[in-house]
């Protein structure tokens, strides 16, 4: 199987400018092409995991990859996808997340011997002067058109700043910036950025003559049509710190029947032969194979020492050993407290494991919490420190998140 039929047969492709041309160079050249990261935050998300993988796919087959750094774009914002305008972040900020985003993608790309290049669209669009751009390139873009795009249609209604309307201009000119530069004839990246995309191929060939391509995957989405990446707390981030491996591990874990072939198919390098193998699984069945996907992930961003200890804790869970040293926990002190309890309400918002009381409450009354497998069911229920064994206390949340309190 040629490199894009597998990219096909994964579920992966979604959109291309031409079929043909793009299997002939994936699958009989060595070409360089790119992937832009504007770094709004500092880390990686599960969101920017799929795009990730597939640019390790095509190094892999021997193609150059750019990871192009938006430190220009991110200053004004990329409408696509979003309902209100972006918050504006410094040079100083944009600047900390990209070193974050180098670190976290070195995980994925081989940037050593030239294998590789990351460069930093700041570095041109900083300098551009204004109105030599709008003469230069904006006389090749029709109003009429970008309006048509889906990233500006969907924002037109709530209102679409004059700044994000230059997104695609200055999306496309790193296209063309990376053609002269370094000869990079593909842009691949989710398809919520087709129309980014032909923006950049439509700018090379008018300016240069040359032909440009453009190549989008499928968005990750569960199979209700919602993106993945969110939980209770938010995003699911590739950084340890803001997601521990646990929790990244335990994320995958969870997922849907419906969704577990589809995500190995398109997030790991597990062979399809041995994937078909779980297909005709069911039920309780497929923990396997979700345990598999989980395990996979978790050592791909994380490491394997930290994916198996990750894969122990969980199976110690799933087994009701509930007590593993492995657990999601959090210190805690009765010093400071006027006495020598503490309410579960009070106790699930020190651990993070509710953003408030009144969602805590929300919880308890529901039947959601457990603790020391004993359910909750008292808004005004307090432990003290005779309800610590030996110095630890579960709480369960939910079905499957539990989290041990270590008495400090």
């Amino acid at each position: 199987m040629t490199l894009f039929e597998e990219l096909k047969a994964r579920g992966l492709v979604a959109q291309f400018t031409n079929e043909e041309e793009i299997k002939h160079m994936l699958d009989e050249e060595k070409i360089t092409f790119y992937c832009g990261f504007d770094p709004t935050a500092d880390s990686l998300t599960v969101g920017h995991f799929l795009v990730l993988t597939v640019m390790k796919r095509l190094q892999m087959a021997g193609h150059r990859p750019i990871a192009l750094l938006g430190g220009g774009t991110t200053l004004v914002g990329d409408p696509t996808g979003k309902t209100d305008m972006r918050k504006m972040l410094t040079i100083e900020q944009i600047q900390n997340n990209a070193n974050r985003f180098k670190e976290q993608m070195s995980r994925f790309i081989d940037f050593s011997d030239d294998k590789a290049i990351m460069v930093n669209n700041a570095d041109w669009l900083l300098e551009l002067k204004y109105l030599e751009f709008l003469r230069e390139i904006g006389i090749y873009f029709s109003v009429n058109r970008m309006l048509t795009a889906e990233c500006f249609k969907s924002r037109l209604e709530k209102g679409l700043t004059f700044i994000e309307f230059n997104y695609m201009l200055m999306q496309s000119y790193d296209f063309l910036m990376l053609h002269k530069k370094y000869g990079c004839r593909l842009e691949v990246g989710g398809d919520d950025q087709w129309s980014n995309i032909l923006g950049g191929t439509d700018l090379i060939r008018r300016v240069t003559g040359d032909t440009g391509h453009g190549l989008t995957f499928t968005l990750l989405t569960t199979s209700e049509g919602k993106k993945m990446g969110k939980t209770e707390k938010g995003a699911v981030w590739l950084d340890p710190e803001k997601t521990p491996p646990y929790e990244f591990y335990q994320y995958w874990r969870n997922t849907r029947d419906d969704d577990v072939i589809r995500c190995m198919k398109m997030l790991t390098f597990v062979s399809l032969d041995e994937i078909a193998q779980y297909e005709s699984l069911t039920g309780s069945e497929l923990n396997v194979a979700k345990e598999r996907l989980a395990y996979e992930l978790t050592l791909m961003v994380h490491g394997e020492e930290e994916a198996k200890k990750a894969q122990e804790a969980a199976r110690s869970l799933f087994s009701a050993q509930t007590d593993s040293e492995n657990m999601p926990s959090t210190d805690f002190t009765f010093d400071g407290l006027e006495s020598d309890t503490i309410s579960v309400a009070d106790l699930l918002v020190h651990c993070k494991l509710a953003p408030s009381r009144s969602e805590a409450k929300r919880n308890i009354t529901q039947g959601g919490v457990e603790v020391n497998d004993v359910k909750v069911t008292d808004f005004g229920a307090k432990v003290s420190a005779a309800d610590f064994k030996d110095g630890k206390l579960i709480i369960k949340k939910g079905k499957k998140t539990y989290h041990r309190v270590n008495l400090v």
